[in-house]
């Protein structure tokens, strides 16, 4: 799932391509990922016409406010990400009209289509169909629970180590399943925990109530650096994610133990594992992580 350097990597080149474009029409052959309306026909003629003013992220969503007061709200989920540029309809699928990153294999699942006025096109690919877009009132989107129950953002600059420390303290649990908790810290997913709690030596199994206020600000600081240093390397596409122009990110260059069970730790030597908690994947450094 893309995580917060990657959604906020697809929003600065949003804000670059299609800000101030009006839809013109949109097309879509997996109306059910359209939550609000639910009848495609309302969305259509909802979309229409409309003009984008603002574009920003909340956790892991994509929020554009539009001129009529209504909000679009795209949810990439597990396998979704959007692209701008070019594309013909085939038999077999949408192609793009140019030779480039757009031919990558993992752009080519093409659920949902919008025409823009200037002449583009904004697509959303999404192998598994798990993206979720709805459209309404600005106060309704984001009123809803949702969105209001997500936790601070930690790139915020308001976000110091004080609200960090507040928000675990009397907490019970793992570390690792804690800074995935979006109701406490939102945007933060598997890849992105993996990397803060091998970069602070921190055992992602460790129940946060044993971390000392040393530890805590270690954790605090990395989070931060890594989550900026993500979006500078354009995000992780060591599963499905590409940028707006179907580019990979390029933060696998920077990855420590995501991913890398079997292989040697990078900092100690030792043998990265992976272990189960409920349902993901903890990847760690046995030996440097305690």
């Amino acid at each position: 799932m893309p995580e917060l350097p990657e959604v906020e990597t697809i929003v600065r080149d949003l804000k670059k391509k299609v800000l101030n474009r009006a839809f013109l029409d949109v097309w879509t052959d997996w109306p059910n990922m359209i939550k609000k309306p639910k009848n495609f026909g309302l969305f259509k003629k909802g979309i229409k016409g409309e003009r984008i003013k603002e574009i920003k992220r909340k956790g892991k969503n994509i929020l554009f406010r539009l001129s009529g007061g209504k909000t679009l709200l795209i949810h990439q989920k597990m396998t979704g990400h959007l692209l701008f540029g070019n594309w013909e309809k085939k038999k077999k699928g949408w192609r793009p009209k140019a030779k480039g990153p757009l031919e990558d294999p993992m752009n080519r699942f093409l659920h949902l289509v919008f025409w823009l006025d200037n002449k583009g096109q904004l697509a959303l690919s999404d192998l598994r169909k798990f993206a979720k877009v709805e459209l309404g009132e600005s106060r309704e989107i984001e009123s809803s629970k949702e969105l209001t129950s997500l936790g601070p953002d930690p790139l915020e600059k308001d976000f110091n180590f004080r609200q960090f420390e507040e928000i675990l303290k009397n907490k019970k649990g793992k570390i690792k399943k804690i800074l995935m908790n979006q109701t406490l810290i939102s945007g933060i997913g598997n890849i992105y925990s993996d990397e803060i709690l091998w970069q602070a030596k921190i055992h992602p199994f460790r129940d946060v109530s044993k971390i000392n206020k040393k530890e805590l600000k270690t954790v605090y600081r990395v989070m931060r650096e890594i989550l900026k240093k993500a979006i500078k390397l354009r995000g992780e596409s060591i599963s499905d994610f590409r940028d707006l122009e179907g580019r990979k990110g390029q933060f696998d260059i920077a990855r420590k133990v995501y991913r890398r069970e079997g292989e040697s730790c990078s900092r100690c030597g030792a043998v990265i594992k992976r272990m189960k908690m409920t349902g993901r994947s903890a990847h760690f450094c046995p030996n440097c992580q305690k």
